[in-house]
């Protein structure tokens, strides 16, 4: 199950905004939505492969016990094993991907509980393998790879086997925690149920006579509402709700932290920070220069605010006004230009990258359009080996609906490269890297739009829009990411985390973030319950590697401009990297090296040039 997250990519609300849900749902046979035969052509066949897994799952033991014997009886039992995981996530991304379309749709959470059941089973069943590897030892497992050329595809897989010999269990251990998979999972599930599913959103009557459900996909749209009594209103509709269920929520993912606490301590790590780094073999440096490089540049992202306030005429800043864009935009973005867009940005990376994404774009890859019951944000799930990536879009034809495009396609042109390079077993890639193409590529499109823009007007509108990506990848990914290690650090050290105390340590992050105390936001204590509109709390510290892979795509992006075809090829090199080599290496191979102050410096740089430039343009309007 540990390669399903950095394929199954999810983007947060960083600024773009969701649609309402649609009245009827989208037709099944519609080129808006994909097609999930080319996975199974009906749920009998699914179910069937699904069962035929399970009996396969058995005749992993056959193997236990004969790794050491010869480089053969090795590559044989880890063959075997990385055929059915391949097959495996097939089965699941079907059932994840048709449940997702409607969650209100029983028959279809049932068939995914019963695929994440059957993934349980597979790691029930090699639970022993990475144990015994260890047992056989470094050096005889050197040996067989040394002299059998077969092994060559688990190269990478067996060196971090072996590197994380001191956190890895004994066989009967491992198959406990194994047993205990599926229920480790079920807070993120029970709060996506809620979130998505069941809280009873209330409606906003705009003054045109619209009215608005304030769920999330209400919210996004609304809270970049050019009217600011509307934006207050959704504000306080939408967090008022959520703060009814701030118990239940808080007991969620307060069981999370909690699991995922013990798990660390059950592996011997002093901490989930050590665990996760630990985890893709990242230096604590990296963690500690994003946090210190980011507090540092506080005083940018307050001029941001200043300048946001001045564009939009506020006297005083309120948190409601940090999502409407700075300059009207009197433009349509339907998915038929959307796609046109984002091809014409895409022409710098090449002609093969084009072809490729344009063929792409043009099949049923894509479920595209919001309807009741679906799922909320955007996605690209590339799991599926043998077929292609899926992408869940919720396009609501503005830009917002491009530039989201252009992130979910960054992730799936990665899957593609990687899959083209790299056999199945280094096909898949760490979540530290994950982030890197779909950041870029944003920030691709953004330059493109800035290039082409027709008006001043329309330049500020896209450089105002690149400002606030840097915003919410950049500081706000970060901010995220200072919040869930306090979660995890207050249970470390045997303190309680009610719902209320949550919103407590949330509200003072984002006061310091947002220059509460120097007067730059205002932000009423009922915004301090946002940590319960963010799922990626439920991700084991993913968030902090959006603001390191924006970093990193800005460094990539940058060589791209000055070196020409041979930042192009740096670039698509990294993406066929797959997992060959661990992230850190493979992008300092790249020539970022995100231990270091340099790269954060140099967004922080780019983020202050956007600002000169936008200021320089309204000065000159006034003249």
């Amino acid at each position: 199950m540990s390669r399903l997250l950095p394929l199954l990519i999810c983007s947060l609300l960083l600024g773009w905004t969701a649609p309402l849900s649609a009245q009827n749902p989208v037709p099944a046979e519609s080129a808006s939505s994909w097609d999930l035969t080319e996975l199974f052509p009906t749920v009998a066949a699914w179910n069937s492969e699904r069962e035929r897994l399970l009996g396969e799952f058995t005749r992993i033991a056959q193997y236990r016990g004969t790794l050491g014997k010869s480089s053969n009886n090795l590559y044989t039992a880890l063959h075997f094993a990385s055929d059915l995981s391949r097959q495996a996530q097939r089965v699941y991304a079907y059932a994840s991907l048709q449940q997702d379309e409607d969650l209100r749709v029983t028959a279809a959470q049932e068939r995914d509980q019963l695929a994440a059941a059957m993934l349980s089973a597979m790691n029930q069943a090699i639970a022993w393998i990475n144990p015994e590897i260890i047992t056989v030892g470094d050096t005889r497992i050197r040996q067989f790879m040394s002299e059998n050329p077969k092994l060559a595809p688990f190269k990478h897989q067996l060196d971090n086997v072996l590197r994380q010999s001191q956190h890895t269990l004994g066989a009967e251990a491992e198959q406990t925690l194994a047993f205990f998979s599926q229920p480790f999972d079920a807070p993120s599930a029970i709060y996506s149920m809620l979130e998505n599913s069941d809280i009873p959103f209330p409606v906003l009557t705009l003054p045109s006579g619209e009215q608005v459900r304030v769920d999330s996909q209400g919210y996004g749209r609304l809270r970049s509402n050019p009217d600011r009594s509307v934006r207050k209103q959704a504000f306080d509709l939408f967090w008022s709700k959520w703060k009814e269920y701030r118990n239940s929520v808080g007991m969620v993912l307060n069981s999370h932290i909690q699991t995922q606490v013990a798990l660390s301590k059950a592996r011997h790590f002093n901490s989930m920070l050590e665990r996760q780094l630990y985890e893709y073999n990242l230096p604590p440096s990296v963690y500690q220069t994003l946090v210190e490089q980011v507090n540092q540049a506080l005083p940018t992202l307050h001029r941001y605010f200043k300048l946001r306030a001045r564009m939009l005429g506020i006297e005083k800043l309120q948190y409601y006004d940090v999502y409407p864009p700075l300059v009207s935009l009197d433009k349509k973005f339907d998915v038929a230009t959307s796609k046109t867009i984002t091809l014409a940005a895409m022409q710098l990376l090449g002609d093969d990258w084009v072809s490729q994404q344009s063929a792409a774009m043009n099949s049923r890859w894509m479920h595209i359009y919001p309807q009741q019951g679906k799922r909320s944000g955007a996605y690209m799930n590339g799991s599926a080996y043998d077929v292609h990536p899926y992408l869940l879009l919720n396009h609501n034809n503005d830009f917002d609906s491009v530039s989201t495009m252009a992130h979910e396609w960054g992730h799936a042109m990665h899957t593609l490269y990687a899959k083209q390079a790299q056999p199945f077993e280094t096909a898949d890639y760490a979540t530290f890297i994950a982030e890197i193409p779909s950041t870029s590529l944003e920030l691709v499109l953004q330059q493109y739009m800035s290039q082409h823009a027709a008006t001043p007007d329309e330049k500020l509108y896209y450089l105002g829009y690149g400002l606030e990506s840097l915003r919410g990848t950049y500081f706000r990914q970060t901010m995220f990411a200072e919040f869930e290690l306090s979660l995890y650090q207050a249970v470390e050290r045997g303190e309680a985390l009610s719902g209320e105390r949550i919103s407590q340590m949330y509200g003072e992050l984002l006061r310091r973030y947002h220059g509460s105390e120097q007067g730059v936001v205002e932000i009423d204590e009922l915004y301090n319950n946002e940590w319960m509109f963010v799922p990626h709390f439920y991700y084991n510290m993913y968030v902090y590697q959006y603001a390191t892979s924006l970093t990193a795509g800005t460094a990539l992006y940058q060589k791209i401009v000055t070196q020409g075809q041979t930042g192009i090829d740096n670039y698509k090199n990294l993406l066929r990297a797959g997992s060959s080599d661990y992230p850190y290496q493979l992008l300092r191979n790249a020539g970022v090296d995100m231990a270091t102050p340099a790269p954060y410096q140099a967004v922080i740089a780019r983020m202050n040039s956007i600002m000169d430039e936008m200021e320089t343009l309204l000065d000159q309007q006034k003249k």
